[in-house]
């Protein structure tokens, strides 16, 4: 017996081996990706399967313990690691895969499952996973259904509540919730799966999900293009979008932040000199889609640059002008990451005004903006200004809602942008979603402190 009942019961329910208190041992839980987010937990434990975290669950809910559910660890706003005293509720060990149902191109897939493993298994019956990004090794499918991740293909494929056709789902009190019929017409009341899709653990624990795959392309090409600013690559994203049928990525990248990726791997960089702007463009399709795109291409007098490849090796090492900014930017110190959606006519107006805003709250700080332009989803990483100095954060923040845009695209509110939730949601609103709350957890100890303050 513990000094503390709740632990005794925890034990209880997944095993001693499972709970951890030692923090030598919940030290990998407790700090975001960014390091600016990070807590003490009263404990973390790791349940192997629904009828645990239903006991886990029901324990903490009769002491009225506080929950943080965690998967991958891989939050850049705070909204997945304790702030002091909660539970941590991994879901890692929540990992079984069914097979594939090709016949209705679903799969059902336990939370803890990675977003790779996941597009391995959906490869091997030659089916696709639509929902892919950098960190997909570590992210796991719950966690990416709690925040509604998007990611570089979401032109395409749409984000993750696009994918998700029925979820499991522990709720507050232990309860589980069962939707995994993956029946894509079924209109018996709320769209309770879509609800908790983006819900970032507030509402209820996923546990299992079934989500929909798509046909595999077997041919892919990918171009890196050199561009003179953003209205021009606007330009092109529009010659693309009415010409290119296989069209699943648009990147951008800016010249400051390919000449740090270039610095970081010591490569060359793809153009020289490197253009303000630079475009990833991915295309893919049953045919080799090559020529369609080059098609498009040789007809946009916008471009300055232009490397293509065909084969795998080729293709990835183009991605990795894109996919290496976040790493990148790590290695300059700890970032401030905003994570905003602005309408594509006001990306540019948006971009012109960003230094100076950055400059004025943060003197001397260094700006890599980067991001889906397919969507007008923009990643702005501030490097210098403390971690605990929220004053970039507030000037950027509104500086989107000035150009009506979002201040969440994909990586949820979490902690980091509470205070920020009425420039994009009115009173009105934050009532509504505080009533749905409140039904499915009225005594608030489903990770407290996000969405809401």
């Amino acid at each position: 017996m513990s000094a503390d009942p709740l632990l005794d019961r925890l034990v209880a329910a997944v095993g001693a081996s499972q709970v951890l208190t030692d923090p030598d041992l919940t030290a990998p839980y407790e700090t975001d990706w960014t390091r600016r987010y990070h807590g003490t937990p009263r404990a973390v434990v790791r349940p192997g399967d629904t009828e645990e975290v239903s006991a886990v669950m029901a324990a903490c809910a009769a002491a009225g313990a506080p929950v943080v559910p965690q998967g991958g660890n891989t939050g850049l706003v705070g909204g997945s690691v304790p702030r002091g005293g909660e539970v941590v509720l991994s879901l890692t060990r929540l990992d079984e895969l069914e097979p594939v149902d090709t016949v209705s191109a679903q799969v059902t897939a336990g939370a803890g499952v990675s977003v790779a493993r996941l597009q391995s298994h959906a490869q091997a019956a030659d089916l696709l996973y639509g929902v892919d990004f950098a960190a997909r090794d570590t992210a796991t499918l719950g966690g990416t259904i709690a925040t509604n991740a998007g990611g570089i293909r979401m032109i395409r494929y749409g984000g993750t509540r696009q994918q998700v056709v029925g979820v499991e789902a522990v709720l507050a009190d232990g309860r589980v919730l069962r939707r995994l019929s993956g029946l894509v017409k079924d209109n018996v009341g709320y769209d309770l799966p879509g609800l908790l899709v983006g819900s970032e653990g507030t509402l209820a624990v996923v546990t299992r999900a079934r989500v929909r795959l798509h046909p595999r392309q077997s041919h892919r090409v990918v171009a890196l293009l050199g561009l003179e600013d953003l209205p021009a690559a606007l330009a092109v994203l529009a010659r693309l979008r009415g010409a290119v049928g296989g069209l699943e990525a648009v990147e951008v990248v800016l010249a400051d932040g390919v000449a740090l990726v270039a610095d970081h791997l010591g490569v060359a960089p793809p153009f020289s000199p490197i253009p303000p702007v630079v475009l990833l463009v991915e295309s893919a399709g049953r045919r080799d889609p090559t020529d369609e795109l080059a098609a498009v291409l040789a007809e946009a007098p916008e471009l300055r640059e232009v490397a293509v490849a065909t084969d795998r090796a080729g293709r990835e090492a183009l991605w990795r002008w894109r996919e290496a900014h976040t790493e990148t930017i790590n290695v300059l110190g700890v970032p401030h990451k905003l994570d905003v959606t602005l309408p594509l006519s006001a990306l540019p107006d948006f971009a012109a005004a960003l230094p100076a805003i950055v400059e004025r709250v943060a003197p001397g700080a260094r700006t890599i903006v980067f991001g889906h332009l397919g969507d007008g989803n923009l990643h702005v990483n501030v490097v210098g200004p403390d971690p605990d100095d929220g004053r970039v954060d507030d000037a950027v923040l509104q500086l989107v809602a000035a150009h009506e845009g979002s201040i969440s695209a994909e990586h949820g509110i979490g902690t980091a942008k509470v205070a920020h939730v009425p420039l994009g949601r009115d009173d009105a609103d934050r009532a509504v979603m505080r009533a749905v709350k409140q039904a499915f957890d009225p005594a608030g100890i489903m990770n407290p402190g996000v969405l809401f303050a």
